[in-house]
C-alpha cells in the first residue's frame, strides 16, 4: 500500500510539474502584439501573410512606420515558424508594424518560390509595399525593410525602385558564387575535411558551374554530379536563374539609412567581405554596421546553432533570448535614431 501511495504521489508531482512547465511555455510564447492574416492580389497569384500591429493601435491613434520582412533561402512561411515573433514584438513596442508574406507555394501564397528570380522577388516586395501604403494604420513615408541572407540581393535592387525609409540587412552576401565557395570551404573545415577533400569538392562544384554557364539541362547535371543527394529539378531551375547574383553595383542605390548586421561565426557568408564592400559602396553617412563576435548566420550564438536541443529549449522557455545579446537592441537603437 505504501509503495502504491508513493507511486501516485510521484505521478501527481510529475503531472503538476509538467502542467506548470506547459503554462510557463504558453506565457513565454504569448507576444504583446496583434497579428492579422492578410491577402494581397498579384498578377502572379495571390500572396498571403501576416500584418503585425502594436496592441491597441488604430488609425485614430496615429499612423505607424512599417517593416517589410524579406526572407532568406528556403520554403519560409510568414512567421518563419514563429522565429520572427520576438522581433515583431520588439518592433511593435517601438511603434512599428511588421509585414511578412508566405513565400510562393507556402501557406496560401500561389506559385512556387523555386521558380522565382531575384528580380521576381523584388517585384513581389514592391507589391507588398504598394499594399501597405493603402492601409489606414500605416504611414506610407515610413516603410522600410528587414531582410536576411538571400535578401541581400533583393533589398539593394528594391532600394533603386522604391523610396525606402530604411533598410536592415542581416548576414547578406555580396556575390552568389563567392558565397557558395566560401560556405563549401568553411563547412568542410568545420567537419574536419582535408585540403585534398576540399579541392576535390571545389573541382566538382566547378563542373556544375560550367553546366550552368552553358545553360545545360537538368539531365546533363544528373549525368555528371557526384553527390549522393543531388539537387532537385526545381532547385536546379532556381539556381540557374540566380547563380550570377551580385549585390555590388546595386549597393550604390541606397538613398536612406542602412543597418548592416553581421556575425563573426558565420560559415555561410564571408562577413569581412560583406562589410568591406558595403563600406566601399554605400555612402558613409547612410551606413551603420554592427558585428557580433558570437553570432552565426541567423544571429544565434554558435553554441545554440550547433545544438538543436539547446535551440528548442530556448525557443520554448525563453524565445526573446534566442538571438545573440544586443541584436534586437541594435535594431531598436537604429530605428530610434531615425525619429
Amino acid at each position: 500500500m505504501k509503495t502504491t501511495k508513493k507511486l501516485w504521489i510521484s505521478l501527481l508531482i510529475i503531472v503538476l510539474l509538467l502542467g506548470g512547465a506547459g503554462i510557463y511555455i504558453v506565457q513565454q510564447n504569448r507576444f504583446e502584439m496583434t497579428e492579422r492574416a492578410i491577402r494581397i492580389a498579384s498578377p502572379e497569384g495571390e500572396l498571403t501573410g501576416t500584418l503585425v500591429l502594436p496592441k491597441g493601435s488604430s488609425a485614430a491613434s496615429g499612423k505607424l512606420g512599417l517593416v517589410l520582412f524579406i526572407h532568406g533561402d528556403g520554403p519560409i512561411n510568414a512567421s518563419h515558424d514563429d522565429g520572427y515573433k520576438p522581433l515583431w514584438e520588439r518592433l511593435a513596442s517601438l511603434g512599428y508594424a511588421s509585414l511578412s508574406l508566405d513565400k510562393r507555394g507556402i501557406g496560401g501564397s500561389a506559385g512556387d518560390w523555386l521558380d522565382q528570380s531575384i528580380d521576381d522577388r523584388v517585384e513581389e516586395a514592391r507589391e507588398a509595399i504598394a499594399w501597405a501604403r493603402k492601409q489606414p494604420d500605416i504611414d506610407p513615408d515610413r516603410i522600410g525593410v528587414w531582410g536576411a541572407s538571400q535578401a541581400g540581393w533583393v533589398i539593394p535592387k528594391l532600394a533603386g525602385k522604391e523610396p525606402l525609409a530604411f533598410s536592415i540587412l542581416v548576414s547578406p552576401a555580396i556575390n552568389w558564387l563567392r558565397q557558395g565557395a566560401y560556405h563549401t570551404r568553411q563547412q568542410m573545415l568545420q567537419e574536419g575535411k582535408s585540403e585534398a577533400e576540399i579541392q576535390a569538392e571545389v573541382a566538382s562544384n566547378n563542373e556544375v558551374l560550367e553546366l550552368l554557364a552553358r545553360k545545360a539541362s537538368y539531365e546533363d547535371y544528373l549525368a555528371v554530379v557526384k553527390e549522393d543527394d543531388p539537387m532537385t529539378r526545381e532547385r536546379w531551375t532556381f539556381v540557374s536563374k540566380n547563380y550570377l547574383s551580385d549585390a555590388g553595383e546595386d549597393l550604390k542605390q541606397f538613398h536612406s539609412p542602412v543597418l548592416l548586421l553581421l556575425g563573426q561565426q558565420d560559415i555561410h557568408v564571408d562577413w569581412q567581405e560583406t562589410e568591406q564592400v558595403y563600406r566601399k559602396l554605400v555612402r558613409p553617412e547612410l551606413l551603420s554596421v554592427a558585428v557580433f563576435p558570437e553570432a552565426e548566420h541567423s544571429m544565434l550564438s554558435k553554441k545554440t546553432a550547433d545544438s538543436s536541443f539547446r535551440a528548442l529549449m530556448i525557443s520554448l522557455f525563453a524565445p526573446r533570448h534566442i538571438t545573440v545579446p544586443g541584436y534586437m537592441d541594435r535594431i531598436g537603437e537604429f530605428l530610434k535614431e531615425l525619429e
